[in-house]
């Protein structure tokens, strides 16, 4: 999914894309990278500093994939666009592991979510 024409982008200083900023009534909704708003209605520096102290580190955070058979599997993202999120078994960097990859649609659907550690 294209991203929306109203989306405004939001770059860091040094032009790294952070997120958006998506117009909503006489405020914005700040939305990451994984299509995901991070505030409720906001004005817009409060939305670009949200965006911008939320930052870009989450897409390296371990993720669960639900296969279709309804497990989870440990992921990690390897490319964010608005066309798709890709992801890949976790390997723990294991350079001999089997590369398997999966591809979702953006924004982040309910397959993809953030791991959740066995309590």
């Amino acid at each position: 999914m294209p991203v929306p024409s109203e989306w405004i982008e939001h770059r860091r200083g040094d032009r790294e894309l952070v997120g958006w900023l998506r117009p909503e009534g006489h405020g914005f909704v700040a939305i990451d990278l994984l299509g995901r708003p991070v505030t409720g209605v906001v004005d817009w520096l409060e939305g670009e500093e949200t965006l911008e102290a939320h930052g870009i580190g989450y897409l390296a955070d371990p993720y669960e994939l639900r296969l279709d058979d309804g497990h989870w599997l440990r992921v990690r993202i390897t490319e964010v666009s608005t066309d798709a999120i890709r992801v890949k078994k976790e390997d723990w960097g294991d350079m001999t592991a089997t590369h398997i990859d999966y591809t979702v649609p953006f924004p982040l659907p309910e397959q993809l979510r953030p791991h959740r550690p066995a309590r």
